[in-house]
């Protein structure tokens, strides 16, 4: 079982501002409820948070003002993302900057959640916004990255400094065992195909079954929008060779939705990455009611949950949503009890203490697969 217990994770607080030239944590969020997980990383490390000041001006221009010296010392900035998510990118890369500026040994980023993830494929027209993204970072100064569940793990090599892509599987695993008493009369569910993989880690880590759900609305990220439509879909017989005849792709149809696997009288656990637009999770419940589950949760390591995701949540067929704390949501939690919370600071604690003081990262990555 892949599991990181408190006891391989952590050990007694000790004063790591006197190791190795010395260690400075920041948090680069303006937003007061965003600072929540830096201060939990700064308990657990036994340091205090870095005296920095970060706020907008009256015209919107993003300050950041540095308050103690950084000079040969390793930096980590930890920033979550709030809704603003351009006004916490500018954030990040000033205080990256200033850092770089003040003669800091190094600047590592603790970026829990990698904003413009989903934007890491090209699609017609546009542009891979994620590729932009670490190209800012690595220019700004940063020398190393430490991220959780990077929506594609080839994200990594947009990058030409360190990645560090933690896991939260092993959190939201414990979760499952200890807050679900009867877990093994569970099946895990893929709610499309695209998740299989996350599915089947859990399930074969579990010893549960799995079900796949087929046929639902088109996804965003389907083969159908990824082609730039050039030359032009209109026949245009000027412009191409008579002897050329280019056989056309044949579209695809969406099939009846379908539930491969036995989900009657049965728990359904719904496992994916990000949670954010619900529709499709609401979907996914539904089907699965229909097919005899009598209990459903979800469960994602990044709980975005922007517009009207908490009401549509409690107003659903699912019973529990459980989310790590990567990304603030405090204020969704509030308006939607179902709405669960699993702290990951342990693991971004112990990964921040292993690279100040120069040891393997290799024992975070324990029993992880290339399709974990």
């Amino acid at each position: 079982m892949f599991s990181i217990s408190p006891q391989m994770c952590y050990t007694k607080p000790q004063d790591m501002s006197a190791a190795k030239g010395g260690l400075v944590i920041f948090t680069a969020n303006s937003n007061p409820s965003s600072r929540e997980l830096g201060r939990r990383i700064a308990e657990r490390l036994g340091v205090e948070l870095g005296k920095v000041q970060v706020y907008q001006e009256a015209n919107r221009e993003t300050r950041v003002q540095i308050e103690e010296s950084v000079r040969g010392k390793d930096v980590f900035i930890i920033q979550t993302i709030s809704k603003d998510v351009n006004t916490t990118i500018m954030e990040l890369l000033i205080m990256v900057y200033a850092c770089r500026t003040s003669c800091a040994r190094n600047i590592i980023g603790v970026i829990p959640y990698f904003p413009y993830s989903k934007q890491c494929k090209m699609r017609k027209r546009g542009s891979i916004v994620s590729k932009l993204l670490a190209s800012m970072m690595c220019k700004a100064g940063l020398t190393h990255l430490i991220t959780m569940d990077l929506h594609q793990k080839e994200i990594q090599g947009f990058f030409n400094i360190p990645v560090d892509n933690l896991r939260a599987s092993p959190f939201l695993l414990q979760y499952i065992q200890e807050e679900i008493p009867d877990y093994r009369n569970a099946v895990i569910v893929a709610k499309s195909p695209a998740s299989a993989k996350r599915a089947q880690s859990f399930a074969e880590r579990l010893r549960l079954g799995i079900a796949v759900i087929h046929g639902e609305a088109q996804d965003a990220e389907s083969d159908l929008v990824d082609g730039r439509h050039s030359p032009p879909t209109v026949k245009n017989i000027g412009a191409i060779h008579p002897s050329l005849e280019i056989p056309l792709l044949i579209p695809k149809e969406k099939p009846p939705i379908t539930v491969v696997g036995d989900v009657g009288g049965r728990i359904a656990i719904i496992v994916d990455d990000i949670i954010d637009d619900v529709d499709s999770f609401l979907a996914a419940a539904e089907t699965l009611k229909e097919r005899g589950a009598y209990k459903i949760f979800v469960m994602a390591t990044h709980g975005i949950l922007s517009s009207d995701a908490p009401r549509l949540i409690e107003e659903s067929a699912i019973d529990e949503v459980v989310v790590t704390n990567t990304i603030p949501h405090e204020i969704q939690k509030l308006q939607c009890p179902k709405i669960k919370t699993v702290d990951i600071s342990m693991i971004l604690s112990e990964a921040i203490r292993r690279i100040h003081n120069g040891e393997s990262m290799s024992y975070l990555f324990r029993n992880i697969g290339m399709d974990d």
